[in-house]
């Protein structure tokens, strides 16, 4: 393990627990109350039943609608196609970790449709048609065993990377399996360390340790079914008799162990995650378990000597106040024996935040965004302090990230630059050094002619927010351009431009034009830009959007005719408050593995974890104004809506595919016109391989295409 990370993870990217956010329920009889209540007022419950034969029946007859229409035209099929041959394309940039001498890679196309793991050296790795020894082949093992296995990834032992732990998913579901599997004999080893479906996971200690947070049997997962032990498990002994290394509360949002294997610098740790944003942290020593003592609201990470920790609040320590989206670094030991004097390694200005970290042996490369706009500089310590220099090579302009090769080992470091334009090349850098191209992508669709600016729209407060905009060059500002507009607001995620081919073939090549909103409730500024759109303030997100969408408007680029909106997930529930509160601004819609129902999403999977974030809908307060950002309770009979589609996977075990299914059933039961598909596979992503994927995208552009290029609005 080359750095120890503890900290929350976002919504989109993935969740390792969930957890109630306040500490204090309510009593028993007042929830029940409530569920009657809301059993007494929604007449679609009954879709909750993932896998019930009913809500399944209901599924494939919605589905069956939907796949008539959009599959009976051939626009639909040449674009599916053409997506899927981009999803498959060998010419796509095999990004690969390095694992001792080898450089791994997990590749799917035509052929392996589920995928081979594979890896290779870098002196293949430089040519342009490496020879890759494959260790894997998910279809032989999917067709082996009758399962729709999809790759979750592997964890390799040291110090000779014989063993490995490999994690799959039934169907790209957050629940999956763990196999302990021999690199010299390409076999999983048949009484290795193996887990059962379970959401959690298991790492390495040493060739006959692990440590474990898996469903040890009732009473050991959190309120939405997450681990809340953590478990070190000798090899030979069931998993019942492994020993309990530490147990959280059923209210938390999860527990994890791991060793920090970086030779020399070799220590255990545990953390548990109380809720997201909000975690401890603790040393496994002889002696017990040891506080890490930063805030809980910060993320800590331990790399090789030293601790970093990135604040999302204000800390005052004796006459030093650090404030929140600063990054800091001290000694991990000096620390531990109680010393706080940190060296301040970024400090956000009103226009910067901290976009990332990434420690080498020696240094840290330090990823800054300036509106939106990345800048790369190394960080080195030495007896004077830690100094400051942009990294050798890197562009001034482009989307840009950094990380090591091997930081153990090493100061090398992969680089990767693309925009929303330019296709992504993959640099092989030494810092120090002026970094090589080792891989770039070729263009994947026509982008002559387009162009990329940057906005700024004024919110409903006055506050300024940035969007990009992908269109013509010399576009005509008469109002008339069909205009897709995307966002996410949420989790501290930030959109910054990237190289979309799936975009740029089914949308901008096409003469549309493509908008991102850089909106609040994301980490585009840091924590504040955040924290000012969290629970009670959810809904300055929505008035973010809505001004970038007037603005839009108001400039020319287009009308609210030929406007239309997507997001996922948390984006998902942002379209929903989009449609339920701005109707009159949009054409079309599309909603996809969204939160809707946020008087219940608390008691659907994973939606527990999420009360950072949004609010308890139990805590009449709370509910109060969570309601007024539930689209699900905001959808009225009597207004005139834009036109949905709403896509979903059966096999997301995150967002509940009820959000989506009750939803669409509201609104078509209350006569407006929407659209539905479920896929039946696929996990949170919606898609277990790439023909799903180039499916899913091809249902949501044509119906786009025909709703905003077609429309007479």
């Amino acid at each position: 393990m080359q750095m120890f990370w503890l900290g929350c993870w976002c919504l989109w990217a993935g969740v390792l627990g969930a957890a109630n956010e306040e500490k204090g329920q309510l009593a028993v009889t007042t929830t029940a109350v409530q569920d009657q209540e809301v059993a007494q007022d929604d007449p679609f419950l009954w879709l909750e039943d993932v896998g019930g034969e009913a809500a399944l029946d209901w599924v494939r007859s919605k589905n069956a609608v939907t796949q008539s229409h959009f599959e009976s035209d051939p626009a639909f099929q040449a674009l599916q196609n053409d997506l899927l041959a981009i999803l498959d394309s060998d010419a796509r940039i095999p990004m690969v970790s390095k694992r001792g001498e080898y450089y791994y890679n997990f590749w799917r196309d035509k052929k392996n449709v589920r995928g081979i793991w594979r890896r290779t050296t870098l002196e293949q790795y430089r040519k342009a048609e490496p020879q890759w020894e494959v260790l894997l082949d998910l279809d032989e093992i999917a067709d082996q065993e009758h399962e729709n296995w999809v790759w979750k990834g592997a964890s390799l032992l040291r110090p000779d990377y014989r063993r490995c732990l490999i994690t799959l998913s039934r169907g790209g579901a957050d629940a999956s399996v763990v196999r302990e599997f021999d690199m010299e004999t390409r076999q999983f080893v048949a009484d290795g360390f193996q887990l059962p479906e379970a959401k959690g996971g298991m790492t390495w200690i040493d060739q006959d340790h692990v440590y474990v947070a898996t469903d040890f049997g009732p009473g050991s997962m959190t309120t939405s079914g997450y681990p809340r032990l953590a478990k070190r498990w000798k090899r030979g002994t069931p998993l019942e008799q492994a020993e309990l290394i530490y147990e959280g509360q059923s209210d938390d949002m999860s527990v994890s162990a791991g060793f920090d294997d970086s030779p020399g610098f070799e220590r255990h740790f545990v953390n548990r995650a109380i809720r997201f944003y909000y975690d401890e942290m603790f040393m496994i020593t002889k002696e017990g378990l040891v506080k890490v003592d930063a805030p809980n609201s910060a993320n800590k990470s331990v790399h090789r000597e030293y601790l970093y920790v990135e604040l999302r609040e204000p800390w005052q320590i004796g006459d030093a106040t650090y404030v929140a989206g600063s990054l800091l670094a001290i000694p991990f030991d000096r620390f531990m024996e109680g010393h706080r004097d940190f060296a301040v390694l970024f400090t956000p200005t009103e226009n910067s935040s901290l976009a990332g970290y990434s420690p080498t042996k020696d240094h840290v490369i330090l990823n800054v965004l300036e509106d939106v706009k990345n800048k790369l500089f190394v960080l080195t310590p030495g007896k004077a302090g830690w100094s400051k220099t942009p990294l050798q090579g890197a562009p001034a302009i482009g989307t840009v990230s950094a990380g090591p090769v091997d930081s153990d080992e090493s100061n090398a470091y992969f680089m990767t630059v693309n925009d929303y334009l330019t296709p992504t090349t993959l640099w092989l850098g030494e810092i120090g050094a002026d970094p090589e191209p080792l891989k770039s992508l070729p263009a994947m669709y026509n982008a002559d002619g387009l162009e990329v600016t940057q906005h700024f729209a004024v919110s409903k407060d006055g506050t300024k927010v940035p969007y990009f905009q992908v269109s013509r060059q010399g576009l005509e500002l008469n109002g008339q351009h069909p205009t897709l507009l995307y966002g996410y607001g949420g989790f501290e995620i930030s959109l910054t431009p990237s190289y979309n081919p799936v975009v740029g073939r089914a949308w901008t090549s096409q003469g549309g034009v493509y908008v991102v909103a850089n909106i609040r409730g994301g980490g585009e500024y840091g924590p504040r830009w955040h924290q000012a759109a969290l629970k009670e303030n959810r809904l300055r997100a929505y008035e973010d959007f809505a001004a970038v969408a007037e603005d839009l408007i108001r400039r020319g680029v287009t009308k609210s005719g030929k406007l239309g909106i997507q997001g996922g997930s948390n984006g998902g529930l942002l379209v929903g408050n989009m449609v339920a509160l701005y109707p009159e601004l949009f054409e079309a819609a599309v909603c996809q593995v969204p939160l809707l129902d946020m008087r219940r999403y608390h008691q659907l999977l994973a939606g527990a974890s999420w009360m950072a974030e949004y609010g308890n809908p139990d805590d009449p307060q709370q509910w109060s104004y969570i309601k007024k950002f539930s689209p699900y309770q905001n959808i009225r009979p009597d207004v005139k809506y834009p036109e949905v589609l709403f896509t979903t996977s059966t096999r997301d075990d995150r967002v509940h595919p009820g959000h989506a299914r009750k939803m669409f059933a509201r609104m078509e039961q209350q006569g407006h016109t929407v659209r539905y598909f479920e896929n039946i596979e696929g996990g949170h992503g919606g898609a277990a391989n790439n023909r799903q994927t180039a499916y899913m995208q091809a249902l949501a552009f044509r119906f786009l295409s025909e709703k905003l290029f077609d429309s007479a609005r």
